[in-house]
């Protein structure tokens, strides 16, 4: 049943029967079968009783180093277990996780954890050398390792022996953050969208609703865990409907399909492009791929060549796509399993709980069919930005979040995306903002003006074209190296042009940058 209810000072659709935190979504489950597969991990095979205990051995261990309610914990660790005890653990004591990307550099790292003032960090023996000096991170009151020892800080296996047998829950309230996922910004910096209980619980309830996901399902983790597509569409959701999580450190278009052959993987939810490789493998049908029968995705389009190939050649899978993103905590529109082929070319159906007005300029509801831009409210859209009012001004309207995404929603409630915000790059589901990327090339002291656009490739969506006004002697190999250590790979510069006679900009000075993605396209491979 659907109800209204008044949640952050807004009046969101909700559903009336839900559960109260994340943990008590868990715990329901632990519960129901606590010897049932919840996590497979290379050979690390855990039931949900084993991890609840984990988890509790945990929750008890950061109480004793003095995390408490509210203090942000920081991860950043790959695809692996821990990051999955860490994020329930959160959720057992009313911490809240600050996750972040491998792939990030010292730079966004000590941006983020300054940002969030994070008490604590725990990460990846891999990645310590991103790890920020403590003069870059000084709210970090301890610093755990995952894997082999790194001087200066704990260890995981330690942290775990320091806990008790039993940790209670702390008393939360389903508005309360659960936790906080970084996005890039148009101004160049990261904002902190915060994820709460409640969001992220009416997020899961709808992913199992629309995927029809259920115990006996064996769901693929393949996209990064520090993302909401990860963290809260595939693991969140995955255990709060009692599932098998079948985790990948890395996704590889072979080993993915070795993987979901050997564990009779059910159901995953990836980007296109990870479809596509998988289809661009010369052995794909030697697969043994009949258990798979749920193949959603979203970040980017779908080609529909991709889509009817998938579908001929895995008869029994059946493709979502799903709309939306980490300020709606993920989807707030489905395409449905009965949808006709003619509805491809849209993203879903606005979701239960979910709310989306098609606007114009001027702040005028549209008519159904007509095009404008998608402000989107509901149960799982977040309050707002983590101690950010200027961009909670900006990104909020009367309790909507504007999406910047130009769409339109027809008389019998499908909904189609045209375009997106001008200066973000969509590669392989992966969101660059030209403006982060921008801030980093100009902070190079023989820089003087960048401008960063995409340009189409068959594979990824598209990659990142940077046009520079540079000194003499600078070079686009040492510019991209110099990005590389402060940017996620995803973001460095595919391609660098450097111009002689500055940017093209119009009357009022304004970068033209409608040139600059024609003659990035012009100089594309084909």
């Amino acid at each position: 049943m659907i109800r209204r209810e008044v949640h952050f000072g807004r009046l969101v659709p909700t559903f009336a029967e839900r559960p109260a935190t994340v943990d008590a979504m868990f715990r329901a489950r632990v519960t129901d079968a606590p010897d049932a597969p919840a996590l497979v991990a290379g050979e690390r095979r855990i039931s949900y009783g084993q991890l609840d205990a984990a988890v509790d051995r945990l929750t008890a261990s950061l109480r004793g180093r003095g995390i408490v309610k509210g203090d942000r914990v920081a991860t950043l660790i790959g695809n692996r277990p821990e990051v999955i005890e860490v994020s329930l653990a959160c959720g057992r004591l009313g911490a809240i996780h600050v996750p972040m990307d491998i792939r990030q550099r010292a730079p966004e790292i000590a941006y983020a954890l300054t940002q969030s003032e994070a008490a604590l960090l725990l990460h990846d023996e891999s990645c310590a050398g991103q790890v920020p000096a403590p003069a870059d991170m000084a709210s970090v009151r301890h610093t755990v390792v995952v894997g082999a020892a790194v001087p200066g800080a704990d260890s995981y296996e330690a942290l775990l022996r320091d806990g008790g047998d039993s940790a209670p829950p702390a008393r939360l309230d389903e508005d309360d953050p659960f936790c906080i996922l970084y996005t890039s910004g148009t101004t160049g910096r990261p904002k902190g969208a915060v994820l709460t209980h409640f969001g992220v619980i009416h997020s899961c309830l709808h992913y199992r609703g629309a995927l029809g996901l259920t115990s006996s399902d064996r769901v693929v983790l393949a996209v990064p865990c520090a993302h909401v597509t990860g963290l809260v569409g595939v693991i969140h959701t995955a255990l709060s409907a009692g599932a098998c999580l079948i985790m990948m450190a890395q996704f590889k278009a072979r080993a993915f399909l070795e993987l979901a052959e050997r564990e009779r993987a059910s159901a995953t939810l990836m980007v296109p492009a990870m479809y596509s490789l998988c289809l661009l493998d010369a052995e794909f049908d030697r697969f043994d791929l009949s258990s798979w029968r749920v193949g959603a995705f979203g970040g980017a389009p779908m080609p529909e060549p991709v889509a009817l190939r998938l579908k001929a050649k895995s008869p029994a899978l059946t493709l979502f796509n799903v709309y939306g993103s980490t300020e709606t905590t993920s989807p707030v529109a489905i395409l449905p399993a009965d949808a006709p082929m003619e509805r491809l070319n849209c993203v879903g159906k606005v979701l239960p709980c979910a709310d989306i007005r098609v606007m114009d300029e001027a702040g005028r509801e549209v008519a159904p069919g007509e095009a404008g831009e998608l402000w989107i409210a509901g149960a799982s859209v977040v309050p707002g930005y983590w101690r950010n009012p200027e961009a909670d001004a900006a990104g909020f309207t009367g309790g909507y979040w504007r999406s910047g995404d130009v769409g339109s929603i027809d008389a019998e409630g499908y909904l189609k995306v045209f375009d997106r915000k001008k200066d973000m790059i969509n590669r392989a589901g992966y969101k660059v903002y030209s403006a982060e990327v921008e801030s980093v090339i100009v902070d190079h002291p023989g820089v003087s003006e960048a401008a960063v656009v995409g340009y189409p490739d068959p594979v990824l969506g598209e990659r990142v074209a940077a046009f520079v006004t540079a000194k003499e002697g600078v070079a686009e190999d040492s510019l991209r190296l110099f990005c590389a250590a402060r940017l996620s790979d995803y973001k460095v510069p595919d391609r660098i042009t450097f111009l002689r006679d500055g940017l093209p900009r119009n009357a009022n000075g304004k970068v033209l940058k409608a040139e600059l993605r024609s003659r990035a396209v012009a100089g594309a491979p084909a």
